[in-house]
C-alpha cells in the first residue's frame, strides 16, 4: 500500500527498485496488482511490462504525488544503493528482503530520516512514530539556530524492522 493508499502523501512510494533476479516473475504480477498506477520504467521494466512507459532521467528525482510509479530493474543491492544515493529523497527508503544481512547493510548505508526493512514507507508519519501531529517535514540534518550544544548537533534517524506490515 506504499503507493496506492494515499499517493499524494510525502511518504508514498515514488520509485520501486526490483532486483534482476526476481524481475521477470515479480514485475508482471506487480503491474497487474497495481493496474490503476501509471508505470514509468527503465528499458528492462518496459520489456517485461508492456504498459509501462519509458522513464526520463527527471522521473527518478520526481515526487509525483499521484498514481505514478517509477520502476527500475537493478543488478543487486550495490546497484540499488547507488541509485538511492543519487536519486533518494533523504526522507524515507525501504527494502523488502528475506536476507537479514542485506537488510542490515541497507540500514547502514542508506541516508534517510526513516529506513525501513520489510515495512511500508507509509509508516514515516508523526503519529505512526509516536511523535504526534506533524508541523512539517525536513530532510536537512542541521536544524538549530543560535548557540548550539551537543544536543543541537545531533539528529534523529529512525529505523523500523517489520514483517510485511502496511499502514491501514
Amino acid at each position: 500500500n506504499a503507493k496506492v493508499q494515499r499517493p499524494s502523501a510525502c511518504n508514498a512510494l515514488e520509485t520501486l527498485l526490483v532486483d534482476a533476479a526476481v524481475a521477470e516473475r515479480f514485475l508482471p504480477a506487480m503491474a497487474d496488482a497495481l493496474s490503476e498506477v501509471a508505470l514509468r520504467g527503465c528499458e528492462r521494466t518496459c520489456a517485461l511490462v508492456p504498459r509501462a512507459t519509458p522513464a526520463t532521467e527527471e522521473d527518478w528525482d520526481t515526487e509525483h504525488l499521484a498514481l505514478v510509479l517509477n520502476v527500475r530493474v537493478v543488478e543487486g543491492l550495490d546497484a540499488a544503493l547507488t541509485h538511492i544515493a543519487r536519486h533518494g529523497s533523504l526522507h524515507t527508503e525501504a527494502i523488502v528482503t528475506r536476507d537479514k544481512a542485506k537488510g542490515q547493510r541497507f540500514v547502514r548505508e542508506v541516508d534517510a530520516s526513516l529506513v525501513l526493512v520489510n515495512a511500508s514507507t507509509r509508516f514515516n508519519d508523526g503519529y505512526q512514530l509516536g511523535l504526534g501531529a506533524e508541523m512539517g517535514i525536513s530532510t536537512s540534518k542541521l536544524h538549530a539556530y543560535g548557540p548550539m550544544g551537543l544536543e543541537e548537533l545531533c539528529t534523529l534517524r529512525w529505523v523500523a524492522h517489520g514483517e510485511g506490515q502496511i499502514r491501514k
